[in-house]
Order: C-alpha cells, then structure tokens, then sequence
C-alpha cells in the first residue's frame, strides 16, 4: 500500500508529523505545491488511512506523569481467547500508555506513565498483575527520556 506514496505525499507525512497545526499555504510551500493540490493530497492521505488523526504533544511530566517504566509481562496462557482478553483488559488502564505484543522470551512489553514509584508499585500490583493470565512481570524504570517522537 506504501507504493502509492509519493515524494511529496511523503514529505507531507514528514511535515505534519513534526508540526500537525501546520496551515496549508505554509505545507504548501514546504512541498513545492500550491495550496489546493496539498489540500487533496491531505484529504487523500486521511482518507487512506496514512493520517490517522491530530494530537496535542503534552508535557507529561507537568500533568504529573513524568515516571515511566517499561514492564515485561508474561502470559500463563498464550492462545487466542487469552491474548484477547489480556489485549481488552489493558485498554481499561488508563496508566498504561503502549502495549506491544513481542516476538522474545515474554509476551508483551507495556509503557506505564504514573507520578512516582509509589504510583507505579500500586499500578503494578493492583491493576497489570491482575490482568487476566499473567503469570510474571519484570519492569524497568526509565531514569531520562533522550528522544520521543
């Protein structure tokens, strides 16, 4: 689906994937097309899917969310209904920001945004071990966050 991308339609993504708020006569410029054209291509680009919506960047460390741990979770159970209902039981944790299954000696690999350690450890102990068939968690805090895209 990536052929139908060309290097504009790329530079577009690349531009408003630094900048979202971009105005189209600035996109415009920046792509080498006049404002109409850039338009379509937008539109285009949403439509299929590329663009898949607009977000704010947050500082999460202002809204008292500046701890963040990486936790290895593994499953007591790893068929369909069981990933399935890990997988809708972590959409429910507000403090779990990314859940990623993984191809490794785990099964999936989660971001946890809290205030502090202390937020953490009750996070942890309360809500992710008690997701359906977990069988073992290893986390891993995050002293400093050298790029986030």
């Amino acid at each position: 689906m990536t052929d139908r991308l060309d290097r504009i339609d790329r530079n577009i993504l690349a531009a408003l994937s630094r900048e979202g708020r971009m105005s189209m006569p600035e996109l415009a410029t920046r792509v080498g097309l006049s404002k109409t054209p850039v338009q379509a291509r937008v539109k285009r680009l949403e439509k299929d899917g590329y663009i898949r919506g607009y977000a704010a960047v947050i500082d999460r460390e202002r809204m008292g969310e500046g701890h963040v741990a990486f936790v290895q979770v593994k499953l007591s159970d790893t068929r369909s209904i069981a990933l399935d209902a890990f997988n809708r039981a972590v959409a429910e944790v507000a403090e779990i920001e990314q859940c990623h299954m993984i191809a490794a000696s785990f099964d999936y690999l989660l971001k946890v945004r809290t205030k502090d350690i202390a937020a953490y450890r009750r996070v942890l102990g309360e809500r992710i071990s008690a997701l359906p068939h977990v069988a073992q968690t290893s986390t891993f805090v995050a002293m400093e966050t050298v790029k986030d895209r």
